[in-house]
């Protein structure tokens, strides 16, 4: 009975209370969308290879010399180390948060290892000297991991706040899927895009990824598809979805529209850097709105609030 006692205590402080877990999971998954923006930035400022050296900027120097495309590229590692250490902690913090379902454990250790599986992508990237494969594939990870980020946090919201009664039946949650699917699709295709357009990542790096007009036929079409499912998904929950679910739906739409008239001013103006960036930030925000949506068709939230 005593040695019970001397347990039990022990056992407590080890538990972690479901809104910091919260928070922390939250933190890991705006981390990762920041990442990708700064990713994007080394591409799209042609400083890919600003740093030839792993972990050091150059060999046998750790920090940048005086070069604008060095101290971008090296800020990105840095920036990089948030993100690693963000979600690392909130899959291991996932082991002491009471009611924590497994698959959730496991899919916040899933984000934390394909973030730290960034850093020696990156490296062979830069030994393939921004190989527009080897690149895609960079950003297709952050994608995924992005996306692994925002179920963690939804669950996590899910934990601390309380679970919401289901607004759709089964049958539309599997058409979520679907339509995340359908989501993915748009973003893979923008890849492609990207891929086959100027930006390279380097000046000095000319290989592209097969044709920009056909890359961009595909992708508008696909995008073209997306908009219309997106429509229905808002009609849709207009009729019994809570109001905080509907917010996010309208979030979404708000984001494609924006998303669809950066495209086309991009592509009017030659592809500046910069549009591109705000076209790469908006991809992002989309497929992180959108997995949070359809997150919510099979994990609902409570709408209420509490502090």
């Amino acid at each position: 009975m005593d040695a019970e006692a001397h347990v039990a205590p022990r056992t407590r402080s080890l538990e972690l209370s479901a809104p910091l877990f919260r928070k922390l999971a939250l933190a890991s998954a705006i981390s990762l969308y920041v990442i990708i923006e700064s990713g994007a930035t080394v591409r799209l400022t042609g400083s890919g290879l600003g740093c030839e050296g792993w972990p050091g900027c150059s060999p046998g120097a750790v920090f940048p010399e005086q070069s604008y495309h060095s101290f971008i590229e090296f800020g990105n590692r840095v920036v990089s180390v948030f993100p690693i250490l963000l979600s690392l902690a909130t899959a291991v913090s996932s082991h002491v948060v009471r009611g924590l379902p497994r698959r959730v454990r496991t899919t916040a250790w899933a984000a934390a290892l394909g973030t730290i599986a960034q850093a020696p992508l990156g490296l062979i990237t830069v030994r393939l000297d921004l190989d527009p494969v080897a690149v895609m594939s960079h950003f297709l990870l952050a994608i995924a991991v992005l996306a692994a980020a925002v179920v963690v946090a939804v669950e996590a919201w899910r934990l601390d706040r309380g679970a919401g009664a289901p607004f759709v039946s089964r049958r539309v949650a599997r058409l979520g899927l679907l339509f995340a699917a359908l989501t993915l699709v748009v973003v893979v295709t923008g890849t492609f895009v990207t891929a086959s357009g100027p930006h390279a990542g380097d000046p000095d790096v000319v290989d592209r990824l097969g044709n920009i007009e056909r890359a961009i036929w595909v992708h508008v079409r696909a995008t073209a598809v997306f908009g219309v499912a997106l429509i229905g998904v808002v009609l849709c929950l207009r009729r019994n979805a809570p109001a905080a679910v509907q917010r996010v739906a309208y979030l979404l739409l708000a984001l494609a529209v924006t998303q669809a008239a950066v495209g086309e001013l991009q592509w009017r103006n030659a592809l500046p850097w910069w549009l591109v960036l705000v076209h790469v930030a908006l991809a992002a925000g989309i497929w992180a709105t959108a997995v949070w949506l359809v997150t919510l068709f099979w994990r609902p939230t409570a709408s209420r609030i509490r502090t």
